[in-house]
């Protein structure tokens, strides 16, 4: 896996969004606000202001290139960029604590310092302001469609938790697990910015499907940095899925492979202990023998391709299309 730089047109996104989040965020509660400061990187877990420990914000600069995609200024969709970040870490929050992450972006994950639920709550309280932010646009559909991602992101979350106890998971069930999790909210994402913008049903459709397709290829990217990314790089502990045995895609794939190494990781799947830091280590071998690493490469790579597709019928301003080209390159070749 290369090492890719988070594009500048992407960062550069920050300028707009971390304002208006921060602004956000102080209207929750002094209690709210001090975990879910801590879980953005703004603070330590005594409140003190530190610098830099936040996350990569793609969605919200989505948000902000589909408005420009349609020739719409970035700030009208800063709503919309708001709220899906907001609703990421809604996320994030409550998905550190299923999964029983210790670690995010090299520090304790929320849960671990404030307990389990005081972040719950945080993370509800996320949920909750992002909608607030996006009703502030008066425009009805917004909400709509940032709450059919939500339920798509439950019923995704519900799956993954699910698919850890089923014994058999097809390759097409767990797509359509990462579809939810993931790319819905992704796809959400560039609608808004091109609905706030003023773009047609159909462009916010095309903007739509390049987002579901880019989320798609980052989540099987991340999929893959789970078993071969380095937790001095991704922030997260080594092998952190295999330990719990998560199905993602490229463990599905392997598991149903027709292969000697197939067979043993099913094993491995089988047991009733936790398996130990060997047999992790094993597990990864086995689903890197069978051919799941490559297929699920090249099928992140078809989703990319799959979204300048989507990106080409709505013919972009240049600077924007080089922009978004700089996305989805990042999102096959990054490392953490």
């Amino acid at each position: 896996m290369m090492t890719a730089i988070l594009p500048s047109e992407v960062s550069a996104t920050q300028q707009l969004v971390q304002p208006a989040l921060r602004e956000a965020v102080t209207t929750l509660t002094p209690a709210m606000r001090r975990i879910v400061s801590y879980h953005f990187g703004w603070t330590d877990e005594h409140g003190e202001v530190v610098n830099g420990g936040g996350g990569k914000a793609l969605r919200p600069a989505l948000a902000l290139l589909a408005a420009r995609a349609v020739g719409a200024p970035p700030e009208s969709a800063l709503p919309g960029a708001v709220a899906v970040e907001l609703v990421h870490n809604f996320s994030l929050l409550h998905d550190d604590v299923m999964d029983g992450d210790t670690e995010r972006r090299h520090r304790p994950t929320a849960w671990r310092l404030f307990g389990t639920p005081a972040a719950i709550l945080a993370g509800d309280a996320l949920l909750t302001l992002a909608m607030e932010v996006l009703d502030s646009v008066g425009e009805r559909s917004a909400n709509q469609r940032l709450a059919a991602a939500v339920h798509r992101l439950i019923e995704g979350q519900s799956a993954d938790i699910e698919y850890e106890s089923r014994t058999i998971v097809s390759v097409e069930e767990c797509l359509d697990m990462e579809d939810g999790k993931t790319a819905s909210l992704m796809a959400c994402s560039a609608e808004l910015g091109a609905l706030l913008g003023g773009a047609d049903d159909r462009t916010v459709a095309a903007l739509g499907d390049f987002g579901r397709n880019l989320g798609m290829g980052f989540q099987l990217v991340d999929d893959l940095l789970g078993i071969l990314g380095s937790p001095e790089v991704t922030g997260k502990p080594v092998l952190a899925d295999l330990r719990v045995r998560k199905k993602s895609v490229p463990v599905v794939v392997a598991l149903n492979a027709d292969t000697d190494s197939a067979a043993a990781l099913q094993e491995f799947y089988r047991r009733e202990r936790p398996p130990n830091e060997d047999d992790v280590r094993t597990m990864a071998a086995l689903i890197e023998d069978t051919g799941a690493i490559t297929w699920t490469r090249e099928r992140a790579h078809r989703y990319i391709a799959a979204a300048e597709t989507s990106l080409a019928t709505v013919n972009p301003p240049e600077e924007v299309r080089a922009a978004l080209a700089d996305l989805t390159r990042f999102v096959v070749e990054r490392d953490r």
